[in-house]
Formats: C-alpha cells, structure tokens, sequence
C-alpha cells in the first residue's frame, strides 16, 4: 500500500503544474499587450495635441470687429426748447367804426396788403368832404388876401397908404397861408382814416386769430386779428451757463419734432442772451430756422443737439476699440487673418457719438477689434465673421460686445 501511494504523488503533480503555468504565460503576454497598446496610442496622441494647440482660431462675430470709415466728428451740447414764429403780428383797428365785413379766418393765408376785412366809413367820409370844404375856404381866403396885398404894394409906392397898414395887410396874407396849411393837414388825417376802413395785413403769413366779427363796434386800437410768418422761425433754447463760454453765432444746430417720423431739421446759432435767467441761471440761446415748406409750426416742442466743436474728416473708430500700453493709444488690427498691435494718434472725441478720431495710424477701410476679448492678443488667429464687420464705427459702437463673442476651435 505504501509503495502504490508514493509512485501517484509525481503523477498528480504534473497535472496541476501545467495550467497554472499556462494560465501566467497568457496574463504577461495581455499585459505586455496592454502596455505596448496605451504606449503606441499616447505616442499617437502627443503630436495631435501640439498641432492642435498651436490650430487655436478665435470666430469673431460681427460685433467684434469693426472697419475703419472716414467722415466727420462732433462734440453736441444737448438742447430743447420752443419754436416762435421772427414775424409776428397783431393788426389792430386805428379808427372808431363798426365793422362791416371780415374776409378771413384762422389758418388762412394771406399777403402783405390784402384787405382782410371793411369798415362802415360813413361818417368818416363826410368828415373827409367837410375837411375837403375847408381847404377850398382856406385857399380862398389866402388868393383874396394875397390880392388885397398887390393892391396895397402899389398904393404904398404912391404914398397913399402908410408903411404900418401895408404891414397889417402883409401879415393877413401869412395868416391866409397858415390856415390853408392847417385845413389840409385836417383833410389829410381824415383821408387816412377813410383808408383806415379798409383793413389789409401787415405782412404774408397765416392768419392765427380773429378777434372780431361783423356788426361789432370797435374802438381805436382793438385788436382784430393776429397774422404769423412761418418761414422764419427761432428755437429759444436754454443752456447752462457754464456752456456759454463754448457756444458761438453761427453754430449749427440739428433736432427733431414730436410727429414728423425722425425728420431732421436744423438751424444755426443767432443770438445769446446776456443775462442769465432767474432761478434757474441758465441763459437763452436764440437759434434761427428756416422753414420755407412751412412745415414746423409757431409753440412746437423741439430737442436735439448744439454741435459746440466740429473736426475734418478722418477715420473714426469707436471708443470701445481704444487699448492702452505703457501710456501710449494702441489698436488691434486684424491682417489676414491675425492681430496686429498698431500706435495710433487720437483727435476729437465724442462721448455722445462713442466714437474718437485717429489723426495716425489708421486709414480707411481697416478692420479693428472694437470688443475687449481677453483672449485675444496680438499674434492670434481669428476667422472673420461671414456676415462681415460692422460698416461703420456709429453703428458698431451702438451694439453690445463681450469677450463671449468670441469663441475658439481647433483645426
């Protein structure tokens, strides 16, 4: 029994060596596999990585870019006010009269020396034919004075009469003379206030109120009606009076007007009040306008803007584009497709507008980042965007941008 157990004991042995064996051969030929297989797919992977990195491209929208345009550049003074008519008119009567007939009304047009309304003149006439008689009577008396005088020249040659009545009869001619000048001044004031029943406008312009009607009696110096000129009219607009110093005559002025769809209208500086007003300190502007179409209307509300410094024309960007470095005025310029740091010297700004000018440094037609991307610096790549920049620094200053804007890829 002992020799049986001891020959089976190498046998069993064998057995269980062999998968065991096999078992560890095939786990180190997976795991060499293994190794070899993330060794070849990093090798693979660090070149794509590095090209990629160096491939980074910035996509900028059309708000982050703007192209550079040439035109002028202005600092406004905001301004509002109220439009009045330069000519204005109210027609008064100069006679005591009734009146017979009116022949316009409210927003009518009329011309200078159109009869606009009749007076009865009745009793003014027959003061005119009774002045009329004067007159004949003054002249009258003054030929037959002027005879008795003739006659009295010749006896004061012949000694018939003395020199004292000769001077008598000389001073009736002179007081002849002086009562025929009175009577035509009497008939010449009631002649003007015969014409002055017939009552004709002062100036052209729009008949804006009427104050009488017919069958009224009116007195001298009622009023009847009241006539605009709207071809002229004048903004009254206050200022500051801290803006005085900056403001000048012919400055250009341009507003607009509730009502007429954005219509622009403009006007230059005429006149400057000289004392500031009570309160308030602040001092009226008067600004002349032209309105030949008759478009604005006398008490209309206008705002707009006093252009207190206008320059030349010269490219313009917005003040979002403007960078600083090391104290000096920098933009980023994109060429062919990358950014371009470039000096750049400033002229006038305007904060309204949100533009500035560039005196150096830029010509027309450049595009400029006009966002601040962080990310974006000099040297990097970027794709244009494909609706294209913004046409012109007034418009692009007016859109909102933000370093999210932009985003990158990888080629």
């Amino acid at each position: 029994m002992k020799t049986d157990s001891i020959q089976l004991a190498p046998n069993s042995r064998k057995r269980w060596r062999v998968p065991v064996i096999g078992l560890v051969v095939i786990g180190l030929a997976g795991g060499g596999w293994m190794m070899y297989s993330k060794s070849t797919t990093a090798q693979a992977q660090t070149p794509d990585k590095a090209a990629a990195k160096k491939a980074v491209v910035f996509e900028l929208a059309p708000a982050d870019v703007t192209q550079v345009q040439v035109r002028e550049v202005a600092v406004n003074l905001p301004i509002s006010g109220s439009l009045t008519p330069v000519s204005q008119a109210t027609v008064r009567s100069k006679v005591a009269a009734e009146v017979m007939e009116t022949l316009v009304q409210e927003g009518m047009p009329v011309r200078k020396g159109q009869v606009i309304a009749r007076f009865d003149g009745a009793d003014l006439r027959a003061r005119l034919t009774t002045q009329e008689a004067l007159v004949d009577e003054a002249r009258a008396k003054l030929s037959l004075a002027q005879k008795n005088r003739q006659n009295n020249e010749t006896l004061l040659r012949q000694n018939y009469i003395s020199q004292n009545a000769f001077d008598t009869m000389h001073n009736g001619v002179e007081l002849a003379q002086a009562n025929l000048k009175s009577a035509m001044s009497q008939r010449e004031v009631a002649q003007i206030a015969v014409a002055d029943t017939l009552i004709k406008a002062p100036v052209d312009g729009i008949v804006s109120k009427r104050s009488v009607q017919a069958g009224e009696k009116v007195s001298p110096d009622s009023a009847l009606f009241t006539i605009v000129n709207l071809s002229q009219l004048t903004l009254e607009a206050q200022v500051p009076a801290s803006e005085i110093p900056r403001i000048k005559i012919g400055q250009t002025v341009s507003f607009n007007v509730d009502g007429f769809n954005n219509r622009n209208f403009s006007g230059k500086v005429a006149r400057i009040n000289p004392a500031a007003e009570a309160g308030s300190r602040s001092m009226l502007v008067y600004i002349e306008v032209n309105n030949n179409d008759g478009a604005l209307k006398g008490g209309m509300f206008a705002k707009g803007n006093l252009a207190l410094q206008k320059s030349g024309s010269y490219p313009v960007i917005p003040l979002s584009a403007m960078r600083q470095q090391n104290g000096k005025d920098i933009v980023y310029k994109v060429v062919n497709n990358q950014i371009q740091q470039q000096s750049v010297k400033l002229g006038l700004r305007s904060d309204d507008e949100g533009v500035v000018q560039v005196l150096e440094g830029l010509e027309a037609g450049a595009q400029v980042i006009s966002a601040k991307l962080d990310e974006v610096k000099p040297g990097s790549k970027v794709a244009m965007p494909k609706s294209g920049p913004a046409g012109s620094a007034v418009a692009n200053s007016a859109l909102p941008a933000s370093a999210s804007s932009a985003s990158s890829t990888k080629g």
